[in-house]
């Protein structure tokens, strides 16, 4: 039987090991009203500007990153959420080791 939520007691458990000079990933759930991705940055690693077609949450959760939002920078640090419209050019770059929760909304385009 499978259950209308989905519950993780610790995120971080579910990455495997960040090692140098890498990015690893990990869905954690992929279903109708969205998708959540589980990311790991080794420090000086980046994902270059892009943009999504759905709107989405970029949630860090450990380490100290720059984020860029269209053509504004801002540092964040563990326990920032930014929200993002759809087509918005983002980036980020990883100053340390850096987990960060992206949250795609479907159906907001």
């Amino acid at each position: 039987m499978n259950r209308p939520y989905v519950a993780i007691a610790d995120l971080r458990a579910l990455l495997s090991a960040i090692g140098p000079e890498s990015i690893v990933s990990r869905t954690i759930f992929n279903e109708a009203a969205g998708r959540a991705i589980l990311f790991g940055f080794a420090p000086g690693q980046e994902l270059s500007e892009h943009t999504a077609a759905m709107a989405a949450i970029l949630h860090i959760l450990e380490g100290h990153a720059t984020l860029t939002l269209g053509g504004d920078a801002m540092e964040a640090a563990p326990g920032a959420l930014v929200y993002m419209t759809p087509n918005l050019p983002h980036s980020v770059y990883a100053h340390d080791q850096v987990v960060m929760l992206l949250t795609m909304l479907k159906g907001t385009n």
